[in-house]
């Protein structure tokens, strides 16, 4: 099984080139005109990406072709939030969607506080060595060692490290449960169906406090 998810990956890995330079070739977005544009995102995302809620994300730092994808993805119904999924058609043009995008992408990548307990220490060696007993591809590969993504020329792979860990473990409980299935050939739920709740909860509490 492991070997399967493992192919999984590899088929990505190598169109990723050719997805990531269609994505490169856009407009690149203004991120002094995306500050005012990003205005009506603050209540929930923070002024520069940094939000005190943790059931929302924090963008501070995020990629800005990530960004621009989820939010279409919510526009085009690819992926459903009781918030997000009418918010997306206030984000305006193409345009100032990748205005507001590079806004976010601009700002101190986003930062948690180191945790230190056996909980988190069992989610570090998730992160950099997955579980090949069951089949848990090590977020490292895709995510980078410190979870702050793996290219910015891409959209499929964000920053993670950092992120707040309520977020993180219902992103990763939805990929399990495919409540959530806008990730590039189901790699997320392929992953995550064979993680425990045990844990998603321990490598949320590593990944918030990088």
């Amino acid at each position: 099984m492991m070997m399967s998810v493992f192919k999984q990956i590899v088929l990505l890995l190598s169109t990723i080139s050719l997805l990531s330079y269609g994505s490169v070739v856009q407009a690149a977005g203004d991120p002094v005109k995306g500050k005012a544009k990003a205005a009506a995102c603050a209540g929930c995302h923070g002024a520069d990406g940094n939000s005190q809620a943790p059931n929302f994300p924090k963008l501070s730092g995020q990629y800005a072709d990530y960004i621009v994808k989820q939010v279409n993805d919510f526009l085009h119904n690819k992926r459903s939030d009781p918030i997000m999924s009418g918010m997306a058609a206030t984000a305006g043009s193409a345009a100032d969607l990748a205005d507001i995008a590079a806004f976010f992408a601009s700002q101190k990548t986003m930062r948690g506080t180191p945790v230190k307990s056996a909980k988190a220490a069992r989610g570090k060696i998730i992160q950099l060595k997955g579980d090949s007993a069951r089949g848990v591809y090590a977020c490292v590969h895709c995510h980078g060692k410190n979870g702050k993504g793996a290219s910015k020329t891409n959209p499929f792979f964000p920053v993670i490290g950092g992120q707040h860990k309520t977020y993180l473990v219902k992103m990763l409980k939805d990929f399990k449960l495919k409540k959530r299935t806008n990730d590039p050939a189901g790699m997320m739920a392929a992953v995550a169906m064979k993680m425990s709740d045990a844990d998603i909860d321990a490598v949320a509490e590593y990944l918030s406090g990088l």
